[in-house]
């Protein structure tokens, strides 16, 4: 079956397209491959299964999915470009993920299956904005925060209060005070906030910092 190079066009168009839209959201969390990167992603997995459908019409026996086939492990490589590992922690492995899809929504255009691959593009954009809209309320951090205590009494009274938050601690005896520094791991990201509430709370407490703690 053959078609038209207008028709053509327009597969290779829509899985740019449509892979510039999980793109977008991508960008939005200023993550690591964007709108640019997923848009050539769909689009040369659309040109691939065009390629591979009718760009050998003279061959007598060939398979169509022999082209497409090598996106699929393609994708590998770049997927694993995208991937950081930085200090015990993993990035970059949802975006991965993400290009790997668009480059199943690229082939699904070249194919003509339109529906198919809009529809996966939409689940896709739903399922990172969703997730990330459920998980930023359960994403912990890490918070430095600095203060004086005026007495040993007052700063186990403020390390009492932190509880179950606080990882560690350092502090520097002095002779009218105590300077310590505490590091929390936090769920809110209105910790500011409540963190000077709970110091405002504790009587012998001056809070000189607070800061998130970046890998």
């Amino acid at each position: 079956m053959m078609i038209t190079v207008g028709e053509m066009i327009l597969r290779i168009a829509v899985g740019g397209l449509l892979g510039a839209l999980v793109g977008l959201e991508r960008h939005l969390r200023a993550k690591e491959a964007g709108i640019r990167t997923h848009f050539l992603v769909g689009l040369g997995s659309a040109l691939f299964m065009v390629i591979s459908q009718f760009g050998f019409p003279d061959a007598e026996r060939f398979d169509a999915a022999r082209v497409a086939a090598q996106v699929v492990s393609g994708m590998g490589f770049l997927g694993a470009g995208l991937i950081i590992f930085h200090k015990n922690s993993i990035r970059g492995l949802t975006t991965a993920a993400g290009v790997w899809v668009v480059s199943a929504i690229g082939l699904a255009s070249g194919a003509g299956m339109f529906w198919i691959a809009a529809t996966t593009a939409v689940m896709a954009v739903i399922c990172l904005e969703a997730m990330h809209f459920f998980l930023r309320k359960y994403e912990q951090h890490q918070v430095r925060i600095s203060f004086t205590a005026q007495s040993e009494e007052c700063l186990q009274n403020a390390l009492t209060r932190f509880g179950r938050e606080l990882e560690f601690y350092t502090m520097d005896r002095k002779a009218e005070a105590i300077d310590a520094t505490v590091v929390l791991r936090v769920t809110s990201r209105d910790y500011t906030s409540r963190l000077l509430d709970t110091a405002r709370s504790l009587s012998g407490i001056t809070v000189t910092r607070i800061e998130p703690v970046l890998d």
